[in-house]
């Protein structure tokens, strides 16, 4: 029988070379929080997957399906994942 993998229930919306995004990245592996990266267009008006996911074109989003929340801003986001998402890997 193949190993059960769980649902992959957070996202990251990144640009690449966004050092807000660096940021998030790392903590998020710091955390050891398994999540999926969706890399986004450099144009704002390109971003339309990001903007239905959150409202806004910005990232770093972060998108915690499990437990229903999304985030813009890294600050924000960063304190997310040390106050909630890593508490969940302690």
């Amino acid at each position: 029988m193949a190993p059960v993998h769980p649902v992959m229930t957070v996202t990251l919306y990144a640009l690449d070379g966004c050092p807000f995004c660096e940021d998030v990245h790392e903590a998020l592996e710091e955390a050891d929080v398994t999540y999926d990266t969706h890399w986004v267009e450099a144009l704002h008006s390109e971003r339309n997957e990001v903007k239905r996911a959150s409202g806004q074109r910005g990232v770093p989003v972060l998108v915690d399906e499990e437990r229903g929340v999304t985030m813009c801003e890294s600050e924000n986001v960063l304190e997310y994942v040390e106050e909630t998402l890593a508490e969940g890997v302690r």
